[in-house]
């Protein structure tokens, strides 16, 4: 931001082995010499990425910064140089990062925000215009809201008359405008209310405003409430009615606004009039062929994300098939891309119709070849597509996801340079494997158990997360084959240190896993003695241990299952459970029974109807134990539970206990 001393640029000496005549010519003493050099480069680097990538190598970005820094504003030589210079930085650092690196390198930041200032107009608008350019990199400064100085510079900016300053303040806005702290105090600030006052100006200060007026009230209830407050509703009218402009950008920035708008408050935007003709609109702008189609299709899936009556409204537009269409297209723009693919994943996320036709359209070939297109952001886009699409037990069921060309490039990405990309990849395949098919070999070949139990050892939290969802998902009702291959791979030993992991969704995930991996065969029950019982003694730990409900609901449905098995496996959860020498009233199983959370204490109950099966041997020693522990007058209590759950769960418990026990 500004500052009051421009900081001290440093030029390279040139060799005059490597570089361009013109750059030698920049060295100049003579003023027009040099401007008549600094032009050349301007010319030759305009919408030249490979230019503007080699006379970046060349050194020549410090060399026009230093011209710059140098030149006097307040004569017209210095002028004219400030003007061109202004205009080469700007053009170095538009759309190239390494241009915008080695501008902000030079340290010429500051003495560009000082000639804002200028008497000459057109120094004004040119450092204005290369401001602009840098402003539009992530890479440059954020502004910092909170200080009093940048809130009064960035309102100067916004009150000036000078279009291209106007824009510029927008433009600070976009790029340093991230939190709901900040979006509040630029309203608070009187912010909002001027960026809105500008609406009515240029087209490029409309669309610049738009576009910062969608990052104030983005995802903040508050600042949409202090907007649609505005001269009673007029500025959302201005907004709607900027939705039929001539410009297609224009358009498309004013959808935008009017998603936030609706997205961060379920009190406006919400008649089926203004819903349709978003989804109209931008599913027309997906035809345009720059950047508006680009983003156009993110904006799309923003609109719909979750929301099932739009997914309905999108189907009928036909949505499903226009996506199919543009991605037949080969030479898409990776953005525009990622947008379709997401905006197709939340279609497909929750009605059966969505997917079918996605199936029918045989959308997924196209999706499945984008998992190994060279840009991150498609390749998570497309795994997430792939997530949605197989949610459907149907799809799963028929094989459609269980095939090698879907699952090899799935258990690649398991290996990919982004963790996002990582994390998307465990997604789909936590979908994919949980179809009760045999076809899960399909998966075991591929490598697919050994890339899972691999991600569960990452550093990253939630690839551990995903990875074990994804493994409690494969050996859910698994046939034994299955299930035997994951537990070699996982060892019991690893299973114990994931159910002490440091995140508690990790371990909750964990014990769900271990809940899968003993219900049904005894085989399976013993999977939770293995190692001199380690999975067995790690559960009964993290019970103890945790007060969080979602574990403790887990960890007791694994002994529940547990209890399902032979004596030695009853007789092991009752030792567990209650022991001789500790009073049963203060034990953390009853207060899983006194729990107000019904489906813990219907767990709860769950274990004692599988410790008290009459076909069991023990079964009587076991009921006298409960008794002197104050169990089964805890449960008798139970059949009044106002859920139903723990009220059926009771009374099958107390129909296997003997008459007379109380």
């Amino acid at each position: 931001m500004p500052t009051t001393s421009a900081s001290s640029i440093t030029t390279p000496p040139l060799s005059s082995t490597t570089s361009d005549p013109i750059l030698d010519r920049l060295a100049s003493s003579d003023c027009e010499i040099k401007l008549k050099s600094i032009r050349e480069v301007k010319n030759k680097i305009i919408g030249n990425r490979t230019k503007k990538l080699s006379y970046i190598k060349l050194g020549t970005v410090p060399v026009v910064a230093s011209v710059l820094a140098e030149a006097d504003a307040n004569s017209d030589s210095g002028a004219n140089l400030i003007v061109q210079s202004a205009a080469v930085l700007g053009s170095f650092a538009c759309g190239v990062d390494a241009g915008v690196r080695a501008v902000l390198d030079t340290g010429v930041l500051p003495r560009l925000f000082n000639l804002l200032s200028a008497a000459d107009e057109k120094v004004v608008d040119a450092t204005a215009r290369s401001l602009r350019m840098i402003y539009q990199s992530k890479l440059a400064p954020k502004c910092d809201f909170f200080l009093e100085k940048n809130r009064e510079f960035l309102l100067s900016l916004l009150k000036n008359e000078n279009e291209n300053l106007t824009v510029l303040g927008a433009s600070i806005v976009i790029h340093s405008c991230e939190t709901s702290e900040e979006q509040n105090i630029l309203c608070y600030a009187g912010v909002l209310e001027k960026i809105i006052g500008l609406l009515d100006g240029s087209l490029s200060q409309r669309d610049a405003c738009l576009e910062s007026l969608a990052t104030i009230l983005k995802n903040n209830p508050e600042a949409v409430s202090k907007f649609m407050a505005h001269h009673g509703g007029r500025a959302l009218n201005s907004i709607i009615e900027l939705t039929k402009d001539r410009y297609s950008r224009t358009r498309l920035l004013a959808c935008l606004c009017l998603i936030c708008v609706k997205n961060s408050s379920s009190c406006h935007l919400q008649d089926l009039g203004i819903k349709t003709k978003l989804v109209y609109i931008l599913l027309e702008l997906l035809d345009d062929p720059g950047q508006v189609g680009d983003e156009a299709s993110l904006a799309f899936s923003s609109l719909i994300a979750e929301k099932e009556d739009l997914h309905k409204l999108a189907f009928e537009a036909n949505a499903i098939d226009k996506f199919y269409c543009h991605l037949q297209k080969s030479s898409s723009n990776p953005r525009r891309l990622e947008g379709i693919f997401l905006a197709l994943g939340d279609l497909c996320s929750k009605l059966e119709c969505c997917r079918s036709r996605f199936l029918t359209l045989q959308v997924l070939s196209l999706v499945v070849d984008a998992l190994v297109h060279d840009n991150a952001d498609v390749r998570k886009a497309a795994c997430i597509c792939l997530r949605n699409s197989s949610r459907s037990i149907k799809n799963l069921s028929a094989g459609h996801f269980m095939n090698e060309s879907i699952v090899i490039p799935l258990v690649q990405l398991l290996s990919d340079l982004s963790i996002s990309v990582q994390v998307a990849a465990l997604g789909a395949l936590s979908n994919i494997v949980a179809g009760i098919t045999p076809r899960k070999s399909v998966f075991i070949q591929c490598g697919g158990i050994k890339g899972l139990v691999q991600s569960t050892k990452s550093m990253d939290s939630s690839l551990r997360l995903n990875a074990v969802w994804a493994l409690r998902n494969m050996v859910f009702h698994a046939e034994k084959t299955c299930t035997e291959a994951v537990f070699m791979e996982l060892t019991a030993s690893s299973i114990a240190n994931l159910i002490h992991d440091p995140e508690s969704s990790v371990q909750e995930q964990t014990l769900a896993l271990v809940r899968n991996f003993v219900d049904g065969l005894i085989d399976f029950v013993e999977y939770a003695f293995a190692e001199d019982g380690i999975i067995f003694d790690a559960v009964v730990r993290r019970l103890r241990e945790s007060s969080k409900a979602e574990i403790r609901i887990q960890g007791i449905y694994v002994l529940c299952n547990i209890a399902s098995g032979n004596e030695f496996h009853k007789e092991a959860v009752m030792h567990q459970l209650f022991p001789e020498a500790e009073d049963g009233s203060d034990s953390f199983f009853n207060q899983c029974l006194q729990s107000n959370d019904s489906r813990l204490s219907t767990a709860a109950v769950w274990v004692i109807v599988n410790l008290t099966n009459p076909t069991s041997p023990g079964a009587f020693g076991r009921v006298v134990k409960l008794r002197n522990f104050g169990i089964v007058s805890r449960i008798k209590k139970m059949v009044n539970d106002p859920c139903m759950d723990v009220k059926l769960r009771a009374r099958m418990a107390l129909d296997q206990i003997p008459i007379g026990e109380s």
